[in-house]
């Protein structure tokens, strides 16, 4: 796989699985932590005085085709930070050079901040000698012209927490502190079998590897179908950080993780509770209009030839996200702004 070696673009230098055919995730390389935000106790990390939250001053990288950034697209949406943080859309379509910008395409726009031809231009304008992959999202601080952060769950969490103030008032997270840490635990549980379970499978490249990737795939998600039998939300009575993070795999598992990764055991839409739980994220203000599944096909389908050679696009299925869910039923609700009845 690709990447930037001491500021220079590699295509021979990242292998992305291990000597028994596992897929091995790269680390994130950018870290810093904005003022105000309410780092995890499982992060080791402090906050950088640089960075201030501020109205305009941030500015994000995206692919709508990305699971990662879905999650700060989610959260920028919800939380109202639409005028507050600027967004750039790369191509679905990544190649040898990496991520792009094609302004021509529908949903994508140009880079607003420094008209670059490619993403990994970026990294190498923050860090002259980068040694990394170029990956979405990025979140770059117009101030101080630099990457603040690259790492999606990070990004979340500032998100959530520096910027709460500077949106409509709606919460990603529980007052409770308690309930907090329930919230990054089971981000946590649910990223190794599910979140990062489908690449597991699909880029798998011995049996073994495949097998226990789709074995704890399949465990996970039917021990959260079973516990949103009598639970609205992951923790708690209302939409968190878990399940932004549940819901940006699940919204393209049907269409993409059960045929191009393999992962073909069942559909989220035979699920009991995932589907009408999935539906019903969908449905709540905010999140449909972040979702474009056009985007999610055509870079799955079409930028991973070593699992899909010809490129072809997947028709199916024909599911409805905004069908009747029922899960107002249980106890819980959407997060609203504070000032609303």
């Amino acid at each position: 796989m690709n990447q930037l070696v001491n500021g220079e673009w590699r295509t021979d230098t990242y292998e992305a699985t291990d000597e028994d055919g596992a897929f091995q995730r790269g680390e994130t390389t950018f870290r810093n932590w904005i003022v105000g935000s309410d780092i995890p106790d499982h992060v080791d990390a402090e906050i950088d005085e640089r960075f201030t939250p501020e109205a305009g001053r941030y500015h994000l990288y995206v692919a709508y085709a990305c699971p990662w950034a879905h999650r700060t697209l989610l959260a920028r949406s919800i939380l109202g930070l639409e005028d507050v943080i600027s967004v750039s859309v790369v191509d679905p379509w990544r190649g040898e050079d990496g991520w792009q910008f094609s302004p021509e395409k529908p949903g994508c726009t140009v880079d607003k901040l420094h008209d670059s031809t490619y993403l990994r231009e970026l990294y190498v304008e923050a860090d002259p000698d980068a040694t990394c992959r170029v990956t979405v999202p990025v979140l770059w601080d117009t101030e101080e012209d630099t990457v603040v952060n690259n790492e999606s769950r990070e990004i979340l969490r500032m998100l959530t927490t520096a910027f709460a103030d500077l949106g409509n008032g709606a919460r990603l997270l529980p007052e409770d502190a308690d309930e907090v840490d329930r919230v990054d635990e089971v981000i946590s549980e649910i990223y190794e079998p599910i979140n990062n379970g489908v690449y597991r499978a699909g880029f798998a490249t011995s049996q073994s590897a495949y097998d226990e990737a789709i074995d704890e795939l399949f465990e996970a998600l039917g021990r959260w179908d079973d516990h949103l039998a009598e639970n609205r939300y992951l923790v708690g009575d209302t939409l968190t950080e878990a399940d932004i993070c549940l819901f940006t795999t699940l919204v393209r598992f049907d269409h993409v993780y059960h045929t191009h990764f393999m992962c073909n055991r069942r559909f989220i839409h035979q699920y009991e509770h995932l589907w009408p739980y999935l539906r019903d994220i969908y449905t709540t203000p905010g999140v449909a209009e972040t979702v474009d599944m056009d985007h999610i096909k055509e870079h799955y389908y079409t930028t991973h030839p070593d699992v899909t050679p010809t490129g072809i696009i997947a028709h199916g299925p024909d599911l409805d996200f905004e069908a009747p869910h029922d899960r107002d039923r249980l106890a819980g609700s959407p997060p609203i702004p504070e000032s609303a009845d």
